[in-house]
């Protein structure tokens, strides 16, 4: 850590514990004040991690509340790799939703909403694979997946066939920048109460249908409250309800997700397998078995109170 950039400022690190990526991460402050985030990284995933720097530069460009991409580099002696941006003082929005009421719920969500729809102004690259054939290919590792454990679970044939029947609107799918990971615990609200994103870590794909980003965050039940986040999450984005075209590309990518759910239940065990299952259920109960494309936690019609 010694050969990193400026590390003779440091006056404090403290790690953080916090989080699933398996990255390194400290809270830094310097002699001059300023107080950072560092990350450090195994040196396999440079080639991803210089894109998700760049992405974060691009973002912050737009005047997205985001860390200010700093510095990026190796250390260790060229073992790893790190990244230094701005600490941003706030709590993400897993935490505050739980002591917020349905129209504070509703607000933040449509705050979000207009600032994803903000990220998704930057384009893909023009050389990019057409989305179509890509997401095709996940679609059948997730199926092989499922198969190669050569057992029936509740429902598998069903999802199959949706998957794989409903696969047409793919191939004219537009394709932008992707936060690939957006969900709660990544939208940040800062001591002012203005809307952020963190946690670019969830970078793999990088880009492809913006849609995609709009069915990673779910409720737990419809009653839990998240309901009134997730109408908000939705008609900030488009400004209003939703067209009916969006509700079947969603139903779509969360049939896709309860593709990829039986095969993590068919390859785990014990507490986690309950969840993947409790999962899988709650997809099939929300689209009533993909019978309906709108889920039953979006609220039709809402007025602000």
């Amino acid at each position: 850590m010694t050969d990193i950039k400026n590390y003779d400022k440091f006056i404090k690190i403290k790690p953080i514990n916090k989080g699933t990526s398996g990255d390194e991460k400290y809270y830094i402050e310097t002699a001059d004040g300023e107080k950072m985030l560092l990350r450090i990284m195994d040196i396999e995933g440079l080639e991803r991690k210089k894109a998700e720097y760049d992405m974060m530069e691009r973002v912050y460009r737009l005047g997205v509340l985001t860390p200010r991409p700093v510095d990026f580099g190796l250390c260790n002696d060229g073992k790893n790799i790190y990244y230094l941006t701005s600490w941003l003082d706030g709590e993400d929005a897993e935490t505050a939703v739980l002591n917020m009421n349905d129209a504070e719920q509703y607000n933040l969500g449509i705050k979000s909403g207009k600032m994803l729809r903000k990220i998704h102004s930057l384009p893909a690259p023009e050389n990019a694979e057409p989305w179509g054939e890509r997401f095709r290919r996940m679609i059948k590792d997730r199926a092989d997946i499922y198969k190669s454990y050569n057992i029936d679970l509740p429902n598998a044939e069903l999802i199959m066939e949706y998957v794989h029947n409903n696969s047409d609107f793919l191939d004219s799918r537009p394709q932008t920048f992707r936060h690939g990971d957006f969900w709660l615990g990544n939208i940040f609200i800062d001591l002012n109460g203005s809307i952020g994103i963190i946690d670019f870590n969830g970078y793999t794909l990088g880009y492809g249908d913006p849609y995609q980003d709009l069915s990673d965050i779910m409720p737990h039940e419809e009653n839990s409250g998240r309901s009134y986040f997730l109408t908000g999450l939705f008609n900030g984005y488009f400004g209003g309800e939703p067209p009916h075209e969006f509700f079947k590309i969603l139903a779509y990518y969360h049939a896709f997700n309860a593709l990829a759910n039986l095969g993590q239940i068919a390859e785990s065990q014990g507490s986690q397998k309950a969840n993947h299952m409790k999962h899988l259920e709650n997809t099939m109960r929300w689209f009533d078995n993909f019978k309906n494309i709108v889920p039953s936690w979006y609220i039709k019609n809402y007025i602000l109170c």
